[in-house]
């Protein structure tokens, strides 16, 4: 039972003492002291009223705030940890998690009267007054209280930002001995002493940037407070009274010396048995030692940065967690959080893992690359990787970066990349929401076009420009099926089908579905060309006509969940990091939910669209080496932009959408005739290289799922093949035969045929600058 008699009421004689005390522990010499004693015994009434006085004026309420601690975010099964932030570096435990020996080394060590005195040591005071004005060794005589006091005074300083009260609540002052002693007295009307070594035990620094016993038992211990033993209760219980002096990893023979000091105490009064005492006495500070270095931040687990990094930007930017960013950034950093995310820790390491073996980070290509996957239905953002590592210092080392190329402007501060043929089953998706089939037949061969022949009615209007779309990996002549132009990925096919769409139904559509844009494409009444778009609406879908093969910019992350809507049979998710954010005592803060759209598009349209695409895999289309390993069902969309300079290979199971993206993130160099991770390339196409990525990745991640179809596609939708074409003509009619079915491109890189004829420079908007700029190719 706490001992409660002692300290209740300062009398005359005890606040003479502590002033005199505080006077000289204050270091201001013999002359004040000197002085004090004159009126002391000239005139102890006034002293003595003027010295009520003062203390009667001295704040006596305190009112501890919460304690700054780490917080931590966590993978989908809650264990794994993906990153901690903290501005200092803390975990709070309740008492009866910290063992017996560490509580009484503190006390041992910091105030052996603690359970004796009501805040203010009078006894230690008195000794230390005569001590230091007898000129012996500086002594000090603040109790554990008080030192309590001091911590709080700090803590509160540092939250409020307040460099003068921080200063204020250091300086060895009278005025400031005096207001500790007082409220330390005031406090220990209003806590017990089990309540008041509690909060000491966790609000104290126990080394550099160490705070608190728990988090001091774990860096130095690898154990939890509540297992510290006799020899590491000593060991943390020296180091506050000088955490840089008496840190163990700089200072270890100081440290011991400290630690033999500490156990001498608890030996003297009884804590610990002679035994005990020479036992940990005789062992080094080396060979007790277990350390687990812990490091802040998104840079400290290369593994999950970029999705720590998102993981932060949402919390920073979102008034779902505050009203103001600043009130975000202090919740984040000192709210002792434990944030839930969505992250799949098997599949994030094979994602990291891929990416970064498909195109190593220092390759002499200088590519760079991306994967995102989401869980379609729900959003869910399972992995996230890039190969360039992730580097947000002010000098950042070679071939790493901060940027995110996963995600959206707002979150990850990239611009993203030009889609190419990606963009086409969105094409696909109105084509047959039009009343349009995948076997109905469009010319195959190249064409040019007057974009204002394009039905762009009513949302704009386009010019008279001419664009001459050209061909790549996709070649095909005279009239093809939809499904076979998707198969093989024909642009010139693809614009045909487009020339019978409306392009402003082409983008509510897409939006629909869930193409997000990252950047304007063409200038617009409210943005100029290449803004990037935080918060893109609808009306930010460029429509002009090389939106048809892709021209408009999006992200892995924005591109998985688009294709996620395919695969859940058209509901279409935003995507989500978060699902729980508790607070340190476990209560929930924010439980974020799945923002979805059921039946984004018809099922039939989502299941139709999947069944096209499932085709990319089959022999003669542009993903036929990139199929799954045990042959389940997938369906996939590679994309190539002009000049090859940014590839694509977007791909899902009905359980997993993964985008995957391949090129350069600081230009739109060509890559025609290019070397990657020792092979070449010409040109480099989608499925080269982010193919493989997404078919190393899916292997493992899709591994134990059970294996699941896509829904039926709809009959109606599919229609009826082309009957066979007519038998050859004879000699006798050979005159009449007229097989030109139109020219065929092959690979030639994008035709620039001047006049702003080009894949999306010439948009018909009076953007064209004479070539194929930018232009979707595969």
């Amino acid at each position: 039972m706490v001992n409660r008699s002692h300290g209740r009421h300062v009398n005359v004689v005890q606040l003479l003492a502590l002033i005199l005390a505080l006077v000289l522990l204050a270091g201001v010499g013999g002359i004040l002291a000197g002085g004090l004693l004159v009126p002391l015994a000239a005139g102890a009434k006034t002293v003595t009223d003027t010295a009520v006085q003062v203390f009667d004026d001295l704040p006596d309420e305190l009112e501890p705030g919460p304690l700054s601690e780490q917080s931590v975010i966590v993978a989908n099964d809650g264990k794994t940890v993906i990153a901690r932030y903290w501005t200092e570096n803390r975990i709070v435990v309740p008492q009866d998690e910290v063992s017996d020996n560490m509580q009484n080394a503190v006390v041992a060590t910091e105030d052996k009267r603690f359970y004796e005195h009501g805040g203010v040591d009078v006894e230690g005071t008195a000794r230390a007054a005569v001590n230091n004005f007898a000129g012996g060794d500086q002594q000090g005589a603040s109790t554990l209280t008080q030192q309590y006091v001091k911590n709080v005074l700090i803590e509160k300083a540092v939250r409020d930002d307040d460099p003068l009260a921080i200063e204020a609540a250091q300086e060895s002052t009278l005025e400031r001995k005096a207001k500790e002693a007082k409220l330390a007295i005031s406090l220990e009307k209003q806590m017990t002493k089990d309540e008041i070594l509690e909060a000491y035990l966790n609000i104290a620094q126990f080394g550099v940037g160490i705070y608190g016993v728990e988090t001091a038992a774990r860096y130095y211990f690898g154990k939890n407070a509540a297992d510290l033993n006799v020899t590491e209760s000593a060991t943390i219980a020296g180091i506050t009274k000088s955490p840089t002096a008496y840190d163990p990893t700089r200072n270890p023979e100081d440290t011991e010396s400290r630690r033999n000091i500490v156990l001498k105490l608890m030996y003297e009064q009884g804590y610990i048995t002679k035994d005990e005492y020479d036992t940990a006495r005789s062992s080094s500070i080396e060979d007790t030692l277990d350390v687990h270095p812990t490091e802040a931040g998104c840079q400290a687990n290369q593994t999950y940065a970029w999705f720590c990094d998102y993981v932060t930007k949402e919390i920073v930017d979102n008034e779902l967690y505050g009203e103001t960013a600043e009130e975000r950034q202090e919740l984040l950093y000192r709210g002792g959080l434990t944030i839930t995310t969505t992250i799949d820790p098997d599949m994030q390491k094979e994602a990291q893992k891929s990416v970064a073996a498909g195109v190593p980070a220092d390759d002499d290509s200088g590519l760079e690359s991306a994967l995102a996957s989401i869980e379609p239905g729900t959003g869910k953002i399972l992995a996230m990787a890039q190969n360039r590592p992730y580097d947000a210092t002010t000098e950042p080392e070679p071939f790493t970066t901060a940027i995110n190329y996963s995600a959206d402007p707002a979150h990850g501060n990239s611009g993203g990349f030009q889609v190419g043929s990606t963009f086409k089953p969105f094409v696909l998706a109105e084509w047959l929401r039009s009343g349009h089939t995948l076997y109905d037949e469009v010319p195959a061969a190249k064409q040019t076009y007057v974009v204002n022949q394009f039905d762009t009615s009513p949302c704009t209007r386009l010019s008279s420009q001419p664009w001459s779309p050209a061909n790549a990996e996709g070649v095909a002549s005279g009239n093809i099926s939809a499904l076979e132009a998707t198969k093989k990925s024909v642009n010139s096919a693809y614009v045909a089908m487009g020339k019978q769409l409306n392009l402003c139904d082409l983008a509510e559509t897409a939006w629909d579905i869930g193409y997000r844009p990252t950047t304007t494409a063409i200038a617009t009444d409210t943005h100029a060309k290449g803004d990037k778009l935080n918060a893109p609406t609808e009306e930010d879908v460029n429509v002009f006509a090389p939106m048809i093969i892709g021209t408009q910019a999006s992200a892995p992350l924005l591109q998985a969940s688009a294709y996620g809507t395919f695969a859940s049979g058209g509901t279409y998710c935003e995507p989500l990091a978060i699902t729980k954010v508790t607070d340190t005592d476990g209560n929930t803060i924010v439980e974020p939910e799945s923002t979805c759209t059921e039946e984004a598009i018809d099922p039939d349209i989502a299941n139709t669209v999947a069944y096209a695409m499932t085709q990319a895999f089959t022999p003669g289309g542009t993903a036929s080496n990139d199929g799954l390993a045990d042959g389940r069902p997938a369906a996939a969309k590679t994309g190539t932009t002009n000049l090859s300079s940014q590839t694509w290979f977007n791909g899902y199971t009905p359980q997993i959408s993964t985008s995957v993206w391949v090129g350069n993130a600081e230009s739109e160099d060509d890559h025609l005739q290019f070397e990657v991770n020792g092979v070449w390339y010409t040109p480099l196409y989608g499925g080269d290289v982010a193919g493989p990525i997404w078919t190393d990745f899916m292997d493992d991640a899709v591994a134990g799922m059970p294996v699941e179809d896509f829904g039926a596609p709809s009959a109606s939708m599919i229609g009826t093949p082309a009957p066979p074409p007519a038998p050859a003509p004879t000699s006798d009619d050979s005159d009449d035969s007229d097989s030109d079915s139109g020219d065929s491109d092959g690979g030639d890189g994008g035709d620039s045929d001047g006049g702003g004829n080009g894949n999306s420079g010439g948009n018909g908007n009076g953007n064209g600058n004479g070539g194929d700029d930018s232009g979707s190719e595969d």
